[in-house]
């Protein structure tokens, strides 16, 4: 009865926290700033691959910034991506922007973004470089905002936090669930307790001189998680890692739960490979799933019930401030369904050692690095 009402305790504990977290951290209203003295020219670096779902409207959102200077370069691997004629479309709705296209096919590495970021940077003219996958969305004073912290020499990134905007559908909705009510909280309680270990594929904000000194693209182009391994380098030679008050959206489009299965999957594969000891303990965050156990080894006596209650009661809070003020919150069935499918895929993940990234399936060695499965 002792270890169900300790775990009782530990799941009301971490949904209070991840609550507190997600509050204490939220952007306040945004207020109007006088431009930075000094805004310094920037290379935008877009990945590509294929027509995602409202590829246009998210690309366009990085073409509006209220910037001075700045070029997009947008990259593919194949001639016949699709992707190529959405680009076309915003060079000719924006001529007076520096719109590039890199169509490199070699690939180098076994990570098919990174090696796409290798073959765009012949094509990036400036000092200071921004990476965004190309389901983000953004406001117009995102690079702003962005770049602002690099011109402190001892930054080494920046990145930024995301939500999840589900399109139509249960399993995108699910998805957007796991990314909003787990994941991202988890990152703002490290955050919270100091924790600067960690960087978003959403956004990474960094100086060409301090991509140079931890060995360019080439030093992560075998890597699972590519975006971690960026910043862990650059703290390695003393450079700060900056959590960026700017939320973006990224867009969750799984169309079966094959998809959201596989996504997820790659989801905690990628932290298990980087934080292996944080993702064993990982089972305190699945706050209803734990204190349903807790209840359980309990037998259901008066104060396990009371916790699994609060719990509950903590979770609707969690996901009601995750979620608003931008997206509208999902029914309350959703959340437990979400959370037993994430405890159920947490505990896969401590068994399988592949991953499907696009139509890829690869090997995940101890080192994080990705084989491809032939």
């Amino acid at each position: 009865m002792a270890a169900g009402l300790f775990l009782a305790v530990l799941a009301l504990g971490y949904s209070l926290m991840a609550w507190l977290a997600i509050c204490l951290l939220r952007p306040g209203p945004r207020r109007p700033e006088t431009p930075a003295p000094e805004q310094p020219p920037v290379t935008v670096l877009k990945p590509l691959c294929g027509a995602e779902a409202d590829l246009l409207e998210y690309l366009r959102s990085f073409c509006r910034q209220d910037y001075p200077k700045f070029q997009i370069v947008f990259g593919v691997r194949d001639t016949a991506d699709p992707a190529i004629e959405v680009v076309r479309n915003l060079q000719a709705e924006f001529p007076q922007l520096d719109l590039v296209i890199a169509t490199d096919a070699p690939q180098r590495g076994s990570s098919r973004k990174v090696s796409n970021l290798i073959n765009m940077m012949p094509l990036a003219r400036y000092e200071f470089l921004v990476i965004a996958d190309s389901d983000v969305r953004v406001a117009p004073d995102y690079l702003a905002r962005v770049v602002h912290p690099l011109l402190d020499a001892r930054v080494g990134i920046v990145t930024c936090p995301y939500v999840g905007r589900p399109r139509p559908g249960l399993w995108s909705l699910l998805a957007s669930v796991f990314v909003n009510d787990w994941f991202m909280p988890s990152a703002r309680i490290a955050a919270l307790f100091g924790s600067r270990a960690f960087a978003f594929g959403a956004t990474i904000a960094i100086r060409r001189q301090a991509l140079t000194r931890v060995g360019g693209f080439a030093a992560i182009a075998d890597q699972l998680a590519d975006d971690y391994r960026l910043g862990e380098l650059t703290r390695r030679v003393g450079l700060r890692t900056v959590l960026s008050d700017v939320v973006v959206e990224t867009c969750i489009a799984e169309r079966s739960l094959g998809e959201l299965v596989r996504h997820e999957l790659r989801w905690l594969r990628t932290i298990r490979a980087v934080r292996p000891l944080g993702y064993t303990f990982a089972f305190i965050s699945f706050g209803v799933p734990l204190a349903v156990a807790g209840a359980i080894l309990a037998k259901g006596s008066d104060l396990s019930l009371l916790m699994l209650a609060l719990t509950i009661l903590a979770r609707f809070m969690l996901h009601a401030v995750a979620w608003k003020p931008r997206l509208r919150t999902a029914s309350p069935w959703v959340l437990p369904l979400s959370d037993f499918l994430a405890f159920g895929l947490w505990c896969w993940g401590f068994v399988t050692s592949s991953v499907h990234w696009r139509d890829i399936r690869y090997r995940v060695a101890r080192d994080g690095s990705l084989h491809p499965i032939v």
